[in-house]
């Protein structure tokens, strides 16, 4: 029997996903151009389909999951079956995985424009949507796998390590931060609520840029560098040091994302430990990948594949300093809600791992298409055109972002806020912005260029592909010659994938086991009711539009953040918070503390036309919330699903939500005609999420006598507070509610100055005081000072 065997490569797959790969990122960035727009001209946010807050989530999981997901692929399937010598698996395991993926890239570009979402970043699909990727994901893993076993190489080489902890850690991370409860076909509400919901995010959201956006790349950097430069690894050893070390530490770093909110300080600080312990083994990662280089930097200056590779390298060496500077509380606490942290995503996301990508593909499609690629100058120039956008991009958000952290925590020497009218940092940014589309636009037309020198490349295929064969062993040989440890593990798949399980698995339940189970770090707060069923409507109309893209709802204990907004925010505010809504950026100002603050009318106008209420606001028009009605009958099952996960409801509401959220409806419409507003708009969609920003963060306010009824609301007292100085005219800053606000983008708005008192009429604390039997008693209309 001969020793040897002939396989045949599958390369069809790997055609696929590159083709899928050049589609959806043209198609993912070219969203982001639109979103880019819309910031520097409002106007372009068309229709309820096409805000910025139903667009942004389309936009990321575009790049991340459409981009970035099919390189993945290709990257994995032609280099395993080599790296392996063995064909994949099962073709028709590879073709399921391939139509899945793009079934759910399509179902996502539906959905989220419809609002169809759970409000959580990168995680905003809804469960249907996260049971076929749960699906499709076990498909590729049972291909990779089952293509590992019948191997005909001993040893795993080391892009098969980074392949294994992607698979592994993208299943665990994926299956226990979408625990939820359907509530319907396109709703649900995670098992998670308030800082638990958040906790459980940011490990997710932090580890599937680790697991995601870098090992995979990583893996690809350790296979297709050393092909394209003709030169092996720099060091096998320090390959070992860089894997191993980013499975044990990654993993801890998620909670510096939430530093100075309510999350205890022990997590956030953990992660902080952790993100900076990070810089090192991420270096030596970079450093293994450029010294590979060596002695074919001439080749660099000839080769545009070279040239992308060394560029989204040295990305990847900014990108993981910034991170564990960023993560460093003092540096967080300028940072945090500012486009600082955007400008840190592009750095990754386009400069690392989009320039690995097109340095693959230009290395590929030659291979795949068995021709000369069409112009290697018209790829140098994709090089160029590309790096001068994403630097544009960068130092434009980064000026963008330090500038607003500045502005926001600016004191005047009176003691009194320097910028009390947030929109003041908002219309200072403009500027910028504009660069941003400039250097998006570079980017978009790099890629352009690329998708056409692929597509003449193609055309100049043979009529039928000659089949990529290899010559291999007829069998695996497992002799056993003395070697050291990790060497022995390389040898052995299934040992080396428990270990790097074990690794994210134990990491992960020291963090999560403490944040759930010790009560201290969610005290209860005896005031803190649930949300009304008209308030949770109004919530989910929040969630829909995509507010949390623009607004956080999270005071920090700053003095600027206390004085502008109010009170800090407590843990104990948020346990019927599903999911949380903290938000990470600030387009517009914080809305937390935004109860109460101005009175229905002021809001009526806003949500209709923001500028009318807060000049120089980007915020989209929201005309669509007067005239959509109320979906009553689906909120029975909603209330019923939250009050399975917990929420206390009173029997009338678990009877009859839709009459308890009818009565509140009514009393906050009289209140509104009272006010000068429209006559007969209780089933209107804007009255739900009026209801819902009258009722944030009321709760903690001091309880007061019954107020009045309905019909002659009571005067709304607000203590004593010393002014700021007079705003410029037409600031948006007036005291008057129903002039101007510091409101920027989203659906809500915010206060220039924490001295802005309601208008008489206005219900402090709550949206209305709730018909008879509803969950949450009658807000209080005074609202003393709360001691911390």
């Amino acid at each position: 029997m001969s020793d040897v065997e002939t396989i045949r490569y599958d390369e069809d797959i790997v055609r696929k996903f590159v083709t899928a790969t050049i589609l959806w990122g043209v198609v993912g960035m070219l969203v982001g151009l639109i979103l880019a727009l819309q910031l520097a001209v409002p106007e372009l946010n068309f229709a309820p389909y096409l805000t910025f807050g139903r667009l942004r989530p389309l936009h990321t999981n575009a790049v991340i999951f459409a981009f970035a997901g099919n390189a993945i692929f290709a990257a994995v399937y032609y280099s395993s079956q080599r790296l392996l010598k063995a064909r994949l698996f099962n073709d028709l395991l590879s073709r399921i995985h391939f139509w899945g993926w793009q079934l759910i890239i399509l179902s996502a570009v539906f959905t989220l424009p419809l609002g169809i979402t759970q409000g959580k970043e990168y995680a905003e699909l809804e469960w249907p949507i996260d049971l076929m990727v749960a699906v499709v994901w076990i498909v590729f893993a049972v291909n990779f796998f089952g293509t590992i076993a019948r191997r005909r190489e001993k040893h795993l080489y080391v892009a098969l390590w980074f392949y294994i902890a992607t698979i592994v850690t993208i299943t665990i991370l994926h299956v226990f931060n979408n625990l939820a409860i359907p509530a319907g076909l396109f709703k649900s509400y995670p098992v998670y609520s308030g800082v638990q919901d958040a906790f459980m995010q940011w490990w997710y959201g932090h580890n599937a840029v680790a697991f995601f956006l870098t090992t995979p790349f990583l893996g690809l950097m350790y296979y297709f560098l050393p092909k394209a430069a003709e030169r092996p690894v720099f060091s096998y050893r320090l390959s070992i040091l860089h894997f191993w070390s980013l499975v044990f530490i990654y993993i801890w770093a998620g909670p510096h994302h939430l530093h100075y909110t309510s999350l205890p300080a022990w997590a956030s600080t953990l992660g902080m430990i952790f993100s900076v312990m990070l810089w090192m083994p991420s270096w030596g990662g970079m450093i293994n990948g450029l010294l590979t280089l060596r002695g074919a930097w001439r080749k660099v200056a000839e080769e545009p594949v070279l040239k992308f590779f060394v560029i989204g390298i040295t990305f990847y060496g900014m990108s993981t300093f910034e991170g564990p500077m960023m993560s460093i509380r003092s540096v967080n606490a300028l940072s945090h809600y500012t486009d600082w942290n955007i400008a840190h995503v592009h750095g990754g996301a386009l400069g690392w791992v989009g320039f690995m990508v097109f340095g693959m593909i230009y290395w590929l499609v030659p291979r795949i298409y068995q021709t000369e690629l069409f112009s290697k100058k018209l790829a140098t120039w994709h090089v160029w055109i590309a790096t001068i956008g994403i630097v544009l991009y960068v130092v434009s958000m980064w000026t963008a972002g330090i500038t607003q952290g500045l502005m926001w925590r600016a004191f005047d020497e009176t003691g009194r806020l320097q910028y009390p009218d947030f929109l003041e940092t908002v219309t200072k940014l403009m500027p910028m912005y504009w660069v941003r589309v400039l250097g998006g636009t570079l980017y978009i037309t790099g890629t352009l260029l690329g998708a056409y020198n692929v597509f003449m490349t193609w055309k100049k295929r043979p009529t039928v592909y000659a089949e990529a064969e290899a010559q291999v062993p007829a069998r695996l040989d497992h002799g056993k010659p003395a070697e050291a440890m990790h060497r022995r593990w390389e040898g052995l798949p299934l040992v080396f994938t428990v270990l790097t399980a074990l690794a994210v698995i134990v990491a992960s339940l020291f963090e999560i086991l403490p944040t759930f189970l010790i009560g201290d770090n969610v005290p209860r707060i005896a005031s803190v009711k649930p949300y009304t069923p008209l308030e949770q409507m109004g919530r989910d109309i929040y969630v829909r539009e995509g507010c949390y893209n623009c607004h956080s709802q999270m005071v920090r204990p700053f003095v600027d953040e206390t004085v502008r907004y109010g009170e800090y925010s407590k843990p104990g505010e948020f346990i019927y918070d599903r999911p949380f809504q903290w938000g990470s950026r600030r387009i517009g100002p914080d809305l937390h503390r935004e109860g109460g603050r101005r009175n229905h009318i002021w809001h009526y106008r806003h949500f209709a036309q923001p500028t009318s209420t807060s000049p120089g606001s980007v915020m989209p028009q929201y005309t669509h919330l007067y005239t959509d009605k109320l979906d009553y009958g689906s909120l029975q099952s909603r209330i019923d699903v939250l009050a399975m996960l917990g929420t206390p409801y009173d029997k009338r509401a678990l009877k009859d939500a839709a009459a308890v959220a009818r009565d509140q409806a009514q009393i906050v419409a009289d209140e509104l005609a009272l006010q000068g507003g429209p006559m007969d708009v209780q089933d209107r969609e804007v009255i739900a999420l009026i209801a819902y920003m009258q009722r944030l963060g009321t709760d903690i306010k001091l309880a007061a006598p019954a107020p009045a009824p309905a019909a002659t609301p009571p005067p709304v007292v607000t203590p004593p507070v010393t002014p700021p100085p007079a705003p410029a005219e037409g600031s948006g800053s007036a005291v008057d509610p129903a002039a101007g606000s510091g409101a920027g983008s989203g659906s809500g708005s915010g206060s220039g100055s924490a001295s802005a008192a309601p208008a008489a009429g206005s219900a402090a604390g709550s949206a209305t005081p709730p018909a008879a039997g509803s969950a949450t008693p009658a807000a209080p209309s005074v609202t003393p000072p709360v001691t911390p």
